[in-house]
């Protein structure tokens, strides 16, 4: 047995895929370059003739070997054959929906998972023929219960945006399996560390990089995690020809990141279920979406499927008028106001959102709590809650 075998994730996230680095050096080298050069013809054609874009390289468009270790790299923590990181997390998103799209397909998505997949579907893909189905995922029969014939992927993201409802993956990976249909899931809000979906039968991973990943709020970059076969085919029709690789400096940079994934996603779990916890009892919140907190509905999902959560969740204010919300928001110090998150900054994001089981919609606070003192993110809170405390 490989002796990396018996090592920790965390432990994994230090060494694995590294040989010793020249002179003694403690972090991988970056290749920054574009080109790859052999000493003669017969060398360079044999080469070329590799088509999985690992070594012997050719282009960085195709392969390098920074982000061939930070794929590497990935795909061991997701317990995945192989990875493939992309220039950013939508990139990996289009390509795992170009993959399964074909004149007539159907695609099924849980309702609030990330925005732009049904943007691509009803704007980019209904070109070719594609139909997209969303549902409330935290129902598995409102999944199963929109197969039909036609149906190419069920497009999964537990916890789902906005919300943080779960979705029993297990049950929908083992119903699409049996019908043949594909799998994918968007893990970032977890990463591997909290939650493990090619375990669970899922066949397609995704992440964006540029949130826990890297965790310094210093680049974009996605990634693409499933079986070799499915990510060389990826690899082959949706990213080389499409220039959609991530660059190997994006790649230093997320490897340098992941370094201290596992001490920044405690540090994020611990405060954000403590002041999550600290909300549902203030008179100004009518209720919090986490999926951690004990009194979550989804608890025993929750337990048998995630490890922990992460420092995103959000809230719905008893309040409801915009003018006060937006009031609250902005007299906030320490949490800014931002779309991207899993970095060392609290942000909050007012939205209004409009799901199917809440015709009309309601206004929620998106929180990210970051990497300050955790106290001093209550008292900030406290203070701009004041804005909308009821009357």
């Amino acid at each position: 047995m490989n002796h990396e075998e018996q090592y920790s994730r965390c432990t994994l996230l230090q060494h694995y895929g590294e040989s010793a680095p020249p002179e003694g050096a403690p972090a991988f080298p970056l290749f920054q370059n574009s080109n790859f050069l052999y000493p003669s013809h017969e060398e360079f054609v044999e080469a070329i003739s590799n088509t999985s874009g690992h070594s012997p390289y050719i282009y960085s468009r195709i392969g390098n070997p920074t982000v061939d270790l930070l794929e590497r790299k990935i795909a061991k923590l997701e317990g995945a054959e192989a990875c493939r990181a992309t220039a950013a997390g939508i990139a990996a998103i289009t390509a795992v929906l170009m993959d399964a799209a074909e004149p007539g397909a159907h695609f099924i998505a849980e309702e609030f998972a990330y925005g732009s997949v049904r943007q691509l579907c009803t704007e980019v893909l209904s070109k070719m023929g594609v139909t997209l189905t969303v549902v409330d995922g935290r129902r598995a029969e409102n999944v199963l219960d929109a197969v039909r014939p036609e149906t190419k992927l069920i497009y999964l993201e537990s916890p789902s945006s906005m919300v943080f409802h779960l979705q029993d993956i297990r049950r929908i990976a083992a119903y699409a399996r049996e019908k043949g249909i594909r799998t994918a899931i968007d893990n970032t809000y977890s990463t591997p560390l909290f939650q493990r979906p090619i375990e669970m039968g899922v066949d397609l991973v995704v992440h964006s990089c540029s949130k826990y990943l890297g965790g310094h709020s210093d680049l974009i970059g996605g990634a693409i995690c499933g079986s070799r076969e499915d990510i060389d085919r990826i690899s082959r029709g949706q990213i080389h020809l499409w220039g959609n690789i991530m660059a190997p400096f994006p790649a230093w940079l997320v490897l340098r990141g992941m370094r201290t994934l596992g001490v920044r996603l405690r540090q994020h779990q611990e405060a954000s279920l403590r002041l999550a916890s600290w909300l549902e009892q203030h008179p100004a919140v009518e209720s919090v979406n986490h999926p951690a907190l004990p009194t979550n509905p989804q608890r025993e999902l929750f337990l048998s499927q995630m490890s922990g959560a992460g420092g995103l969740f959000s809230f719905v204010p008893q309040v409801q008028d915009e003018a006060r919300l937006v009031g609250f928001v902005n007299s906030l110090r320490l949490f800014r106001k931002g779309i991207s998150w899993g970095g060392f900054e609290s942000l909050a994001l007012l939205a209004r959102v409009a799901p199917s089981w809440a015709p009309g919609g309601f206004w929620l606070v998106r929180v990210f709590v970051g990497l300050e003192d955790e106290e001093d993110l209550q008292r900030d809170l406290e203070q701009a809650l004041e804005q909308i405390r009821p009357s």
